[in-house]
């Protein structure tokens, strides 16, 4: 059997009458470049999280290097983040001009550990990206006290996270902003690259609005040095069609997550993933840890398994991150999961059978 790590077609067969009639509608239209149809899905976002704003942007490493330019976050200013993460997180730090600040993970979860950020924060410290690993937010009521006491911003990297919860909060409301991919393997995933930034603060997102569109409000009246991030309508228009099936398919992902936690109960050396008490997990990526990981995952590819492996190498240890001078040890449950994580196939159209087979393949190997 095989089973794939992830099947983009299949969704698209099942809504593709809905996908033509919205591209078809951009094209009859003309609204090429943001417009109506990126409009309606901004508005549409923004209640999905439960924020007053949305701002669609070209991608998920724009939606961040626009936040912290936003929140003036330039040279010489530290931000606290975690090495367990895709390198945009720390690369729109960087093109600020700014230092990432790297503390280490909670073995469980794998998202920050807020008893580790005090220990971080110098004179230099002006803001806190909590990562939502993986499809589950970080425990962001301790990370918010620290930041509130400290007066730092909070910046939530959520592009994993699209409808996942904290207490009942969708991720993306909790921080000063929140910030999404919808690169088109993500849980809500856009047929090309685009992004966006969610917040409830009125003068960030005009600054945001302004920056993405060479810091215009008017056009060829620029208020500021702004740069080119402007979502397509195209993408706007797929996104507010997907949208409305994101629960639906987040529902079908946790189903799936539930089997093979339940399966792979009494697998010997597996460890398959937690969902906090505080959390809803939307499960982006299924990663359980595996000894002997390259084994593994070499002996579900002969039997035509395809699996990831998230994160290989962590941000700090890196060629583009060595002048920080962080070697290795320096973070050690980061570096002890990038040698043992497994990305299992997952996605909303996953079957019970090959779910089956996937762990079937793993108890046998």
């Amino acid at each position: 059997m095989n089973v794939p790590f992830l099947n983009l077609k299949v969704q698209y067969k099942s809504i593709q009458n809905e996908i033509q009639d919205a591209i078809s509608q951009v094209i009859n239209n003309t609204a090429f470049a943001g417009g109506p149809f990126v409009a309606r899905f901004e508005e549409e976002f923004a209640s999905f999280c439960g924020c007053q704003h949305a701002i669609g942007v070209g991608s998920g490493t724009d939606a961040l290097w626009l936040s912290l330019t936003a929140l003036g976050i330039g040279e010489g200013d530290e931000v606290i983040t975690v090495p367990d993460t895709f390198i945009a997180t720390a690369e729109a730090i960087s093109f600020c001009g700014a230092k990432p600040v790297f503390v280490d993970v909670d073995q469980d979860t794998y998202n920050m550990d807020p008893n580790r950020i005090e220990a971080a924060i110098t004179q230099h410290t002006r803001a806190i990206i909590p990562v939502h690993l993986f499809g589950q937010m970080a425990d962001m009521d301790p990370i918010m006290e620290i930041a509130r006491r400290y007066g730092l911003f909070v910046v939530e990297d959520a592009c994993q996270a699209h409808g996942s919860e904290y207490k009942g909060k969708r991720s993306g409301s909790i921080g000063d902003m929140g910030c999404f991919s919808f690169y088109p393997g993500k849980n809500l995933g856009a047929y090309g690259e685009a992004g966006a930034v969610v917040t409830n603060n009125s003068d960030l997102a005009e600054r945001m609005r302004m920056f993405r569109d060479h810091g215009q409000a008017k056009k060829y009246y620029h208020g500021m040095i702004g740069w080119n991030a402007r979502m397509d309508g195209i993408q706007g228009a797929i996104l507010s069609t997907k949208l409305k099936h994101l629960d639906n398919w987040t529902e079908a992902r946790r189903k799936n997550a539930s089997l093979y936690t339940s399966l792979l109960a009494t697998s010997d050396n597996i460890i398959t993933p937690r969902e906090a008490d505080y959390a809803k997990h939307v499960y982006h990526v299924y990663a359980i840890r595996a000894q002997n990981r390259d084994n593994l995952i070499a002996s579900l590819a002969e039997k035509e398994i395809s699996c990831g492996i998230h994160y290989p190498v962590p941000i700090h240890l890196q060629v583009a991150y060595g002048f920080l001078g962080l070697g290795k040890e320096s973070f050690p449950i980061t570096e002890k999961c990038a040698e043992e994580f497994v990305s299992l196939p997952m996605f909303p159209e996953l079957t019970q059978e090959q779910i089956e087979y996937v762990v079937e393949m793993i108890q046998l190997r």
